[in-house]
């Protein structure tokens, strides 16, 4: 996390705000401040004095005068309610794998803090206020990637992630790797002393899965606003029919994603002369890569969208167990179990996945004689060069690698804990697996920009809309085009590198107002809505 200098920062109430996915990235960048008002600081302390009453009555409550899991009828001593926090942080720190990255082990420690804000999970404000210290102070846990089922909370991981608390494991401070016992020493800093309930509200919850979920919904969402860019670019280079993109034609068929696609490319083919030079042509349909954009990029869109909804609630919710309502009523359910957003997870990474399918497929398209004013392989002198004809090897290699990764993770369930935990989420291995589908989507996408922009150069001197010139403008200035065979993996890289900048949707953005482009919705931009 980086800390703005000189500028006052936007606050996030913490329990009481609603949380968006911009305010968690912002939070875990630094762009907003996260604070704990007094309202938020009484109900937690009221709730932490209903734990110490369940204690000091000998009344029995899970996990806090009982073992944990299958251990759940082992009552546990007044005098060892303090250990038994203490044990639960180090023997469930099991992880495995290399480190999750620092931003989302930073999400975890944010979106836990606004679960416990909540106010029902037994938490004393003084390890509130540690967990902030680590947020505001760049001293961000190591994580291994490995290790949780997605039920029962994310044990493994969140253990790691709040073993810093008790002064043990691994944190990333002055970004170097260092044992947390080191930095205390450094600082000279005293370890939590963590109370009963406390080691369990740590560890119960999703954070694991919703932190990487939240990354997910960005990237992934960046990729369906440069997919339709890209698109459009590809559909001038193949003189595609606009007429499938037809408003009233949609509207007999109304999803969300198909009009919400549908919509963007006609802004962004909006005046193109390249459209109106082939208003009159013979060919009657064209390939469904091109005819059937809104209704694939589409549903991909409502599949983003109905996890970006489920995310949602999930991270203003809260996930630990048990729940602590009353001194009389304390509940041991299953708030902690992943199935809710795993499932909308694994629906997320075969839509990316079927976004990168469409895109190779207009690759390929590309580079066939039979699209007219194209030359084969998008090369004018082949034979001696091989033109673009490898770059959609590559496609169809991430393309097929995606498809292996389809399999959904939440379909699975392997018992845990002695059967006392006899059905799992897997949402953990969902999220890390879509995420790699997406991180290979970006890598197709990247690949279909430089085929669209040498394709389109073709078309010259006719021009598209305002949008489409000014995209494929960005990506000249970066990557010239190719008449002849040169390494195109530097290409590649620098399409990526375009591809995440977000450098064209922020000037599209700018572009749809200057030039008075009719898209209108909530946010008056075109692309990149939290």
């Amino acid at each position: 996390m980086h800390m703005l200098k000189d500028k006052k920062l936007k606050e996030f109430r913490y329990g009481e705000d609603s949380m968006t996915i911009g305010n968690a990235l912002n939070l875990a960048r630094g762009i907003e401040k996260g604070i704990l008002t007094a309202e938020v600081q009484a109900k937690v302390q009221m709730n932490r004095e209903v734990v110490q009453q369940i204690v000091s009555k000998r009344k029995i409550v899970y996990g806090i005068n009982t073992g944990f899991g299958p251990l759940c009828t082992t009552l546990i001593g007044k005098q060892d309610t303090r250990k038994l926090q203490y044990n639960l942080l180090m023997s469930h720190s099991v992880g495995v794998g290399n480190p999750i990255d620092k931003e989302i082990a930073s999400l975890m420690l944010i979106l836990k803090v606004h679960a416990l804000c909540k106010g029902y999970s037994g938490i004393a404000i003084e390890t509130i206020e540690r967990i902030f210290w680590h947020i505001d102070n760049d001293v961000i846990p190591y994580v291994p990637e490995q290790g949780s089922v997605g039920a029962s909370g994310d044990l493994a991981p969140l253990s790691h992630l709040f073993l810093p608390l008790v002064g043990l494991g691994n944190v990333w401070y002055k970004n170097q790797l260092k044992p947390m016992s080191e930095v205390l020493e450094l600082l000279s800093m005293k370890p939590v002393d963590l109370g009963p309930k406390e080691g369990l509200a740590l560890i119960n919850g999703t954070q694991f899965i919703s932190a990487h979920a939240v990354i997910l919904l960005e990237k992934f969402q960046n990729c369906l606003d440069h997919a339709d860019i890209i698109a459009a670019i590809d559909h001038e280079a193949m003189m595609g029919s606009v007429k499938c993109f037809d408003e009233e034609l949609h509207n007999l068929r109304p999803y969300s994603g198909s009009l919400y696609v549908a919509k963007r490319m006609r802004a962004l083919l909006h005046h193109s002369q390249i459209v109106t030079s082939h208003k009159n042509c013979h060919r009657v349909q064209d390939p469904y890569s091109l005819r059937c954009i809104p209704q694939v990029h589409g549903a991909s869109r409502n599949a983003w969208l109905h996890l970006k909804e489920t995310i949602l609630i999930e991270i203003n919710s809260v996930t630990d167990n048990p729940i602590i309502f009353s001194e009389d009523k304390t509940i041991s359910g299953g708030h902690f179990h992943g199935q809710p957003i795993a499932m909308p997870i694994d629906y997320a990474g075969l839509a990316a996945a079927e976004l990168g399918n469409i895109a190779d497929r207009r690759v390929y398209l590309s580079m066939m004689e039979s699209v007219p004013g194209l030359p084969k392989l998008l090369m004018k002198h082949t034979g001696l060069n091989s033109g673009f004809m490898i770059l959609q090897y590559t496609t169809a290699a991430l393309v097929s690698e995606n498809k292996t990764q389809c399999f959904p993770a939440s379909a699975d369930s392997i018992p845990t804990s002695l059967g006392q935990e006899d059905h799992v989420s897997m949402g953990s291995i969902g999220v890390r697996k879509s995420l790699r589908i997406v991180a290979n989507l970006e890598k197709i996408l990247a690949i279909e920009m430089l085929t669209a922009a040498q394709g389109f150069d073709f078309r010259r001197p006719l021009k598209s809309g305002v949008l489409v010139e000014e995209a494929h403008k960005l990506i000249r200035e970066q990557i010239p085009f190719a008449d002849t065979d040169r390494i195109f993996s530097d290409d590649i890289e620098k399409a990526i590198g375009l591809i995440q900048s977000k450098r064209i949707i922020s000037h599209l953005n700018q572009s749809v107002v200057k030039h008075h482009i009719d898209f209108k919705n909530e946010n008056h931009e075109l692309f990149g809505i939290y």
